[in-house]
């Protein structure tokens, strides 16, 4: 196995976000909790979630090897490219499993305790329903969120009022995302049975919904300075960041075609780290 089957098998753009988003709220969690920022136990979180990380999204692509051999965009993944046999992506699974909780739980308790229900919450709960249910994505939505409250708790060593709005935010921002992707790949989905989108076809109903998701995500960004824990001006880039968001999931709501749902999806790329880094810039703490 070469590093693009492994990248492949752990999904390493996906993984990079979500240690990304750890790592920032860790640096906000330390500065939360008045305290130096420890750069080892920072070293620890990136590679401990990039090990959980990639553990929860090779159990995904072992329990979907037979249904990634049918979609276009994941048959040359390693599983069902036969680059690489269930077994030895069991074994690597597990063993970043362990070493990921390992890293994690030396931190604090709660860092790897959560870790633990992310792994399992994402490849025993999300990953089954895919196929059963639109609701999928809302059960997704919960282990996707934890990364930022998995650095955060990391940092602070608790959850708070702060965890919940970094939590919050990412929760949000899913809906809009991962329904942007299935509006793209709706034709690629189905041939794996896969029904994401909300009424399970692209059609006004899902339109609505994904708009309905960006504006919640609107009074949601607000929350760091409604809760008086940012600076004022990370409220105007919040703001300003949402409605170009907002605007471009009204494009697909009127044109419903998979041209404004890919721009949509593309925002979606950049909004969520663009409104974490503001929201560590112009944190003001507790």
């Amino acid at each position: 196995m070469n590093w693009k089957d492994f990248s492949k098998l752990i999904k390493f753009r996906l993984t990079f976000l979500v240690v990304f988003s750890a790592s920032i709220t860790f640096l906000m969690g330390s500065r939360a909790g008045g305290q130096d920022i420890n750069w080892l136990n920072w070293a620890k979180l990136i590679i401990g979630g990039f090990l959980v990380t990639g553990a929860a999204n090779s159990f995904n692509e072992i329990i979907e090897k037979d249904l990634d051999k049918l979609m276009k965009r994941t048959m040359d993944r390693p599983i069902p490219s036969g680059h690489l046999t269930t077994g030895q992506a069991l074994i690597l699974g597990l063993l970043m499993a362990l070493g990921g909780t390992y890293l994690l739980g030396s931190l604090n308790l709660g860092t790897g305790l959560l870790s633990v229900f992310s792994i399992l919450f994402y490849a025993f709960a999300y990953t089954p329903l895919k196929r059963i249910t639109p609701i999928a994505v809302f059960v997704g939505a919960i282990p996707g969120a934890l990364p930022p409250l998995i650095g955060y708790v990391a940092g602070y060593g608790k959850v708070d009022e702060i965890a919940l709005i970094v939590f919050a935010i990412q929760f949000v921002w899913q809906f809009p995302h991962f329904w942007s992707i299935a509006w793209v790949l709706d034709d690629d989905y189905k041939l794996a049975g896969f029904r994401l989108l909300p009424t399970g076809k692209r059609d006004l109903g899902s339109a609505i919904f994904t708009f309905a998701a960006t504006l919640l995500l609107v009074p949601v960004s607000l929350l760091p300075n409604f809760y008086h824990h940012a600076a004022d001006w990370v409220g105007y880039v919040s703001i300003g960041s949402s409605l170009v968001f907002l605007y471009l999931a009204l494009v697909l709501l009127i044109r419903r075609d998979i041209v404004s749902a890919r721009r949509l999806m593309f925002a979606s790329f950049f909004y969520l780290p663009v409104v974490q880094l503001i929201f560590l810039f112009g944190f003001k703490g507790k």
